[in-house]
């Protein structure tokens, strides 16, 4: 059930922390720090992989987890349609539409925040690539605006079979909902899945972003036309993904992404018009997860406020960001006493099952949410103080570093991660001979027998895999047997994987992520514009630290300006705002903005690493 709280509730939070950990905050608050010790973009790296281990359907040629075959070839076809493809929930070879689109959502995410990380981890096409595979699933799913194929396999009979992927022998029977038996978080997570996963590849491929964007748009009419919760319509999945919180945080997450997707207003406008009666300002929650989505949407919802827009409904935005802030603040500990646990070792804690599918997005939200602070050049103000950008990426480094391997075990939890990790993962395919290495069939209930009640390791090494992880004390089993904690899930991985990427790219040493203050130029003698220079963002790819610099020009002169020109000394690398001029280091304003008129300011943008840029008027004339 998902952990919700009204903010007028005061539930003293009891924490068990021990005091090893207790200096370990400290000395990251005072901010002295030590270098790095771990490959967070190898880390990126593996966490794809686990979804490449994943992949149901038939396999592409070039894949990389060699062990694993072609399999459930024809999902869907005794009921007419083609539902071939997907992602294999977690240890067992259901494909469960909800958390698989959160998953993708989640993905799409990490992508449109960490893109330059990706790219400088030479992983942003593979990452692109393990989207697609889940939307190109979900647009054979959607076969009519108001039908959505949401299940194939049931969890009972699955559950009772312990074999690989390639030997299944048990019903694939597939399940959707429809108009007479609605799904209003299944359709409206798949549609925010699809919106996200649009504006991730409308750089790259526009045509397949517009076919995304168009099935995301019905997903969403569907299901809020046709409300109702999933679970009551599909009896099969209750026992497995209930919904815990009903299907509003549902429909409001879709419409953010959609206008994040889109910009348009009409969507901005649904989830200020419903903002209370669904509880996007309402609830304030101690979880973000495949079932809740009330913490998630309104981090996005701040972005937009953070960057000063909004408009007419900023006031309703402000009212979604103070939810957001209760949630990071519940996980920086700095919340007044209404934060989420710690584990001694300084895990955050929400559930013994598979607990890590939490600290996976929390985390995630965390950095996030640093980013657009540090963007906006504000801090997080919380009741037991001011957390600046630096200090949330600092916290979610330590949990980063928790799932890597600094915990009181030693031991990563994600698989093929260092030397000691868990080798009796709760995965059928893990933990059976591959089909390549032995072609002879494992049967329904030999694979218990024989694999599932084995002591050996896995035979094949699930790189990638963040498992369930350790309990409130931070006690972690070690056995195939031990499904919540060794089972690793779609839902937990995806998440932390953006993370990973983002970190590859911090410097362990950096403190505050806030811009540097603003440099001001007065005008010149006999120069009609005032230049005002700041570095908005840093980061460091492949040991060159990079800047992102923000120049505003404003004419100061008195009189409308034309046919402007500015040098531009020292310029290595891109520059956003300007044109170039046919005479060395001179830009001249775009062709949409012919003349600059007394009092106004334009904006310039360019990213290089070493000093900043000169910049100084070549010519103007006078209107």
């Amino acid at each position: 059930m998902p952990r919700l709280m009204k903010t007028s509730t005061k539930t003293p939070a009891t924490l068990a922390v021990a005091a090893s950990f207790l200096l370990l905050l400290a000395t990251a608050a005072g901010g002295a720090s030590t270098p790095a010790p771990f490959d967070y973009a190898g880390a990126f790296d593996k966490c794809l992989q686990f979804f490449e281990a994943q992949r149901s359907g038939k396999l592409p040629a070039d894949r990389r987890v060699h062990w694993r075959g072609d399999s459930a070839l024809t999902d869907g076809f005794s009921q007419g349609v083609d539902l071939v493809g997907g992602y294999y929930d977690s240890g067992d070879h259901v494909k469960f539409g909800f958390p698989m689109a959160y998953a993708v959502t989640m993905l799409a995410w990490g992508v449109l925040e960490f893109e330059k990380e990706m790219v400088a981890a030479n992983n942003h096409q593979r990452a692109l690539d393990a989207i697609r595979w889940g939307t190109n699933y979900f647009l054979k799913a959607h076969t009519e605006p108001n039908s959505l194929w949401v299940q194939v396999g049931d969890g009972d009979s699955d559950h009772l079979c312990w074999e690989r992927a390639e030997d299944m022998s048990t019903p694939r029977t597939a399940f959707k909902i429809n108009m007479t038996h609605p799904g209003s978080e299944v359709a409206g997570e798949t549609a925010a899945a699809l919106a996200a996963a649009s504006k991730a590849f409308r750089p790259y491929d526009s045509m397949y972003a517009d076919l995304l964007l168009l099935h995301a748009k019905q997903l969403f009419t569907f299901a809020d036309t046709f409300r109702g919760r999933y679970d009551d319509s599909l009896q099969s999945t209750k026992k497995f993904y209930p919904s815990g919180s009903g299907y509003q945080d549902e429909l409001l997450w879709a419409a953010a992404w959609l206008h994040e997707a889109t910009g348009d207003e009409e969507y901005l406008q649904y989830v200020s018009r419903n903002a209370e009666e669904f509880g996007g300002i309402g609830w304030s929650v101690l979880e973000f997860s495949w079932d809740n989505k009330y913490a998630g949407l309104q981090v996005l919802l701040s972005k937009a406020l953070l960057a000063g827009g909004g408009g007419e409904h900023a006031d309703t935005l402000r009212q979604y960001q103070a939810k957001a802030e209760f949630f990071l603040c519940a996980c920086l500990q700095k919340n007044g006493g209404h934060n989420m646990k710690l584990t001694p070792g300084g895990l955050l804690h929400a559930d013994e099952w598979n607990n890590m599918q939490y600290v996976s997005s929390a985390t995630f939200l965390l950095a996030v949410y640093a980013d657009y602070l540090a963007a906006s050049r504000g801090a997080l103000r919380c009741p037991d103080g001011e957390v600046a950008p630096g200090e949330m990426v600092r916290f979610a480094r330590s949990q980063a570093d928790y799932v890597l391997g600094k915990n009181p075990r030693g031991m990563s939890y994600m698989v093929g991660y260092g030397s000691y990790f868990p080798t009796h993962v709760h995965h059928r395919g893990a933990s059976i001979p591959s089909v390549h290495a032995m072609d002879s069939r494992v049967g329904c209930m030999d694979g218990f027998d024989r694999y599932y009640n084995s002591k050996g390791a896995d035979p094949n090494v699930l790189h990638g895999a963040v498992v369930g992880g350790p309990d409130a004390a931070d006690g972690f089993v070690d056995d195939r047997c031990n499904y919540q904690q060794a089972e690793p899930t779609l839902a937990g991985n995806a998440p932390i994987c953006g993370v990973f990427a983002r970190l590859a790219s911090e410097p362990a040493d950096a403190s505050d992520n806030r811009p540097a203050p603003s440099s001001h130029s007065p005008p010149s003698k006999g120069s009609p514009l005032e230049f005002v220079h700041t570095v908005s963002n840093s980061w460091t790819t492949n040991g060159v630290e990079y800047y992102r610099h923000v120049v505003t020009a404003k004419n100061t002169c008195g009189h409308p300006i034309t046919y402007l020109k500015l040098h531009v000394m020292g310029l290595s690398g891109p520059i956003y705002g300007l044109s170039a001029a046919k005479e060395k280091d001179t830009y001249e304003l775009p062709t949409w903005l012919t003349s600059l008129a007394a009092g106004e300011q334009f904006t310039i943008v360019y990213i290089q690493g070493g000093p900043a840029a000169k910049f100084s008027v070549a010519s103007y004339k006078t209107a």
